[in-house]
């Protein structure tokens, strides 16, 4: 699953994008905020850092500290979207959406097809930019937090309000119902950046 542009990095902090296919609502068709949690899980596992994230209806917006692994960040991203891919698929198939099934199966073009990519849960390519300055971080973090106060949402009156954020953390000084790693803490932890 390509980025718009290669991430020619080997760690680093970023803030990371990526939307369900055709921006339809599936995270929250089928109560998957716990599926992309497992995959912040995972990426933890790993030693990586999730630093600050709301999860959307239909997209997901994430700060995140990636340490050198020896895996391209875009593969770390790529696998974590199949993953995640196959769980909304699966709960889908539990819940008899056939129709949304199908739609999902229609979308996958004929050489993806060919190797064996039975639905299109997200798009294909998803942003990142590099968190270079203390004043970017805050600006990606200001505007992951009041994502569901805002446009068409309007999901709370407030960003601390909204369970599947870290704006609690960040506003309150208070973990929220996932624990994050204060972005400002990462310097000693993410070693220095790196061009492949």
């Amino acid at each position: 699953m390509p980025a718009k542009r290669v991430m020619p990095y080997s760690c680093g902090t970023f803030f990371i994008t990526f939307t369900c296919y055709k921006w339809m609502p599936l995270i929250d068709k089928v109560d998957g905020y716990n599926i992309v949690y497992k995959w912040f899980d995972y990426l933890k596992s790993q030693g990586h850092f999730i630093n600050a994230f709301v999860i959307m209806p239909n997209h997901v917006h994430a700060v995140i500290s990636f340490i050198e692994t020896g895996q391209s960040m875009n593969n770390i991203i790529g696998n974590g979207k199949r993953f995640m891919a196959y769980d909304i698929i699966k709960r889908l198939k539990e819940n008899n959406e056939s129709e949304l099934l199908n739609l999902l199966s229609d979308a996958v073009e004929t050489k993806r097809k060919a190797n064996n990519k039975k639905h299109e849960v997200w798009e294909l390519s998803f942003d990142w930019k590099h968190c270079s300055s203390d004043q970017f971080v805050q600006q990606k973090t200001d505007y992951i937090h009041i994502n569901p106060c805002k446009g068409k949402w309007n999901i709370c009156a407030s960003p601390e309000q909204y369970k599947h954020s870290s704006a609690k953390y960040y506003l309150t000084g208070a973990q929220g119902f996932y624990e994050v790693d204060n972005v400002a803490e990462m310097t000693d932890k993410v070693f220095v950046l790196k061009e492949k």
